[in-house]
């Protein structure tokens, strides 16, 4: 029997609520702005009925490119009010990626910050049909075909307010694109009632309240800001916007500001916490990390300043993060090295999620015993409802009736997943797999060592080895032995790297994850193939 009562599940709701409990209080801070949450709720409004007013449809495709700044707020609730789905373009992304993904997901507008203003205009040469309107600040009468955000709001008009609701829960609410390191980013579609619960999840695993304060560290356009966009404003926390993600910015923020809240790639949370403004925080911070698993001694220098790390996990395609390594009462009484590899590990599916599965190639469960490797596997609510304009990639991504992370991993007796290695940048040097982030994390144990990464390369006898890329501490010295023999002394001989790198600084993404194919494309230039992989 159908409950008519119900109501569709939609992130819309959460800034309906709290632009009327929590009207006065500050929602947003950014630089000298600051909105309430009544205020926010207005902006909102405006947007979306003026891009009813500019011919945006149900469905249609409006995208963002713009880096953590109220606009971008905005767009998360002003968007799907107006039955839109909203894109969120990558920042760093060049003119051709840009272009692609205009034209790929068929967008009718795209919204640009006046910093990035040229590569929009440049992508948008070879295309028909967009509107471009700058936002905050901006001097928009350069050319004919960009729209100032006034003169975009001016559209609005005197209208009663829109409805915070949505006829079906299952209906888009955003297109995210991926990474794109081994061809065309894909389309991962988000759905109205995905998003509404991994807010919720969020809110619990990262203990989030009314007197949040969350800095705003991670892309917006990352996952949606691994859905954090939606949450803190669910709570009525406050929105500290950041444009750009610098140490000594983030430590002024923390204190000035009194954040509690931040989330950031293990990457991130590196030059935070080795920063020459880092000192110990006189309120706690939570800090939300994914990606590669954060090293003991990060998470060691971490807990000093007073700094928590959650350590979570997953993919575009599960909405950012899928599973959370739940601390267990017996934990804090093991040893440090024991500690915290256990927090290391990914864990179990969020309040939202299914339990996480490890399977062989037949699609079942391999032994619970953290040594067998297999592939992590997901489904449930906070999965993607699929790849936009690609059934066959969507019908291999959910081959078995379950989404491929394409991520390694081995399954505890305890139920605790622990991801060994991507597909990818496993090692297989003379028959033998070796676990990058297994030698990564005996190489960031070294006290000289602040960052590295670690591919394979080519190997005349055994195919290939691992190389470690390393930046060290300014000022230190360190040799290539000495780190070599450190990592002999604490993982099998054979998995320790031959080679080391100092570099300077690592490829990074603009979520500040290490990319290693750029790394491994420089070795493997000169190879035809790549041997065993």
């Amino acid at each position: 029997m159908t409950d008519v009562c119900a109501t569709a599940l939609t992130p819309l709701s959460f800034l309906e609520r709290s632009s009327r409990v929590w009207a006065d209080k500050v929602a947003v801070v950014d630089g000298t702005r600051r909105l309430t949450y009544a205020d926010l709720g207005r902006q909102t409004q405006l947007m979306a009925r003026a891009l009813i007013a500019s011919g945006i449809d149900s469905g249609d495709r409006v995208a963002v490119l713009l880096p953590n700044v109220t606009e971008m707020l905005t767009a998360h609730f002003g968007v799907p009010l107006a039955r839109a789905v909203l894109v969120a373009i990558n920042t760093r992304l060049a003119v051709d990626e840009i272009r692609y993904i205009l034209e790929h997901s068929g967008a009718k507008m795209l919204f640009v910050h006046p910093d990035l203003l040229g590569v929009a205009a440049a992508a948008l040469r070879t295309l028909s049909g967009i509107e471009c309107v700058v936002t905050s600040g901006a001097d928009a009468s350069t050319a004919s075909t960009h729209l100032s955000w006034s003169e975009f709001i001016g559209r609005a008009g005197e209208s009663w307010d829109l409805p915070w609701t949505v006829e079906d829960e299952n209906s888009a609410i955003a297109l995210n694109y991926t990474s794109g390191t081994t061809g065309r980013p894909k389309g991962v579609l988000y759905t109205h009632r995905g998003a509404y619960l991994t807010a919720l999840g969020v809110l619990v695993h990262c203990r989030h309240s009314t007197d949040s304060v969350f800095l705003w560290t991670l892309p917006m356009f990352h996952c949606n800001g691994w859905c954090t966009a939606w949450a803190v404003t669910a709570i009525g926390g406050r929105h500290i916007c950041l444009e750009e993600v610098r140490p000594d910015k983030i430590w002024n923020l923390l204190r000035d500001e009194g954040v509690t809240h931040f989330n950031g790639a293990p990457t991130v949370i590196t030059g935070v916490i080795n920063a020459p403004e880092a000192s110990p925080v006189t309120t706690p911070v939570i800090v939300a990390t994914g990606g590669a698993p954060p090293s003991p001694t990060t998470m060691s220098k971490a807990e000093g300043l007073g700094i928590e790390l959650i350590h979570m996990y997953g993919l575009t395609e599960t909405y950012g993060p899928y599973a959370i390594c739940e601390i267990q009462d017996t934990w804090p009484t093991a040893d440090t090295v024991e500690r915290f590899q256990l927090k290391a590990r990914q864990g179990v599916g969020m309040i939202q999620a299914d339990a996480l599965r490890v399977v062989g190639e037949d699609m079942s469960d391999v032994a619970a015993d953290g040594v067998t490797v297999g592939e992590i596997v997901m489904r449930g609510n906070n999965v993607m409802a699929g790849y936009f304009r690609d059934v066959a990639g969507t019908e291999e991504a959910f081959r078995g009736g379950w989404f491929h992370s394409g991520d390694l991993g081995v399954m505890h007796p305890d139920g605790y997943v622990e991801l060994r290695d991507r597909a990818k940048d496993v090692v297989i040097s003379g028959g033998e797999n070796i676990s990058t982030i297994e030698v990564e994390h005996a190489l960031v144990s070294h006290p000289s060592v602040v960052e590295v990464a670690v591919v394979g390369v080519p190997d005349a006898k055994w195919g290939e080895r691992p190389k470690a890329f390393v930046v060290t501490h300014s000022g230190v010295a360190v040799t290539e032995a000495e780190l070599i023999e450190h990592v002999r002394q604490r993982i099998a001989r054979f998995k320790a790297p031959r080679e080391i790198e100092f570099v300077a600084e690592l490829p990074k993404t603009a979520t500040g994850k290490i990319q290693k194919f750029v790394l491994k494309e420089r070795e493997w230039a000169n190879q035809t193939a790549r041997i065993g992989g």
